[in-house]
């Protein structure tokens, strides 16, 4: 395989790498937005539980009623918080993933930038030879005229 052909390779799995990074990326933000309104709900479940008022003051019946809600509210409140813990914990595993791919990506990105310098110095001093040669073979040539 030739060395350009090899960059070539390289340079389409590094954009290949790019890709995979801001996909996760773009996930990553997705997540992070349902878990603030995961938050948000919390928060307003906790203001709708404290803003019911006290059940005591109120007669049987609609302190019965009051503290019913009070209880679906709390509860409601509850799951939220654990499809937010499990949320939470689906975010650490897909920001481990985005750290993988993001390091992937880093490692074939050096290895493409090492081989481009390679390949660059190589025909660099292929081309100093094409000159060393022509300058020697001029120099013969002006020896010989003499």
């Amino acid at each position: 395989m030739s060395d350009q052909h090899f960059i070539r390779n390289l340079t389409t799995l590094v954009a290949l790498r790019d890709t995979e990074v801001e996909k996760l990326q773009a996930e990553q933000a997705a997540k992070q937005l349902t878990a603030d309104r995961y938050r948000k709900n919390l928060e307003r479940l906790a203001q709708l539980a404290e803003n019911s008022g006290a059940s005591g003051s109120l007669p049987l019946a609609l302190a019965a009623n009051c503290g019913n809600y009070k209880q679906a509210v709390m509860a409601m409140a509850d799951n939220h918080r654990l499809d937010l813990t499990m949320h939470e914990a689906d975010m650490a595993v897909s920001q481990r993933a985005l750290t993988q791919a993001y390091v992937k990506r880093e490692v074939l990105g050096q290895v493409l930038e090492k081989n481009e310098r390679s390949l660059a110095d190589r025909q660099a001093m292929q081309e100093r030879k094409v000159h060393d040669d022509l300058a020697t073979q001029l120099w013969l040539r002006s020896q010989k005229g003499s």
